[in-house]
């Protein structure tokens, strides 16, 4: 496989995950970022944590959506994510909740 047809296939996969998100997102309340993934979910609790002086976060969701086009299934019943870096929690207004369509 190519360079040029890898892109272009990472592309594609691209193109089909924001599709399937704009599909997706009226189901959902809250969005969640974190360093490593996008999450839509209807539950999520966030904690602070600390341990030997450190503080880090322990962020707890049910019935949500990943963003990560790798992932052969996408929509997961429980997410439990500990990190060390920010973590980023918005609940979904009802305008936010309209994708426009292209």
């Amino acid at each position: 496989m190519s360079a040029e047809d890898l892109e272009k296939y990472e592309t594609e996969m691209e193109l089909q995950l924001y599709r399937e998100y704009r599909d997706v997102v009226g189901l959902f309340r809250y969005v969640v970022e974190t360093e490593r993934r996008f999450y839509l979910t209807n539950h999520v609790d966030l904690d602070v944590r600390s341990a030997d002086g450190e503080v880090y976060f322990e962020v707890t969701m049910s019935d949500a959506w990943v963003w990560d086009m790798y992932r052969p299934a996408r929509f997961v019943k429980n997410v439990k994510v500990v990190t060390f870096k920010d973590v980023n929690v918005e609940e979904l207004a009802k305008t936010d909740l309209e994708v426009p369509t292209d």
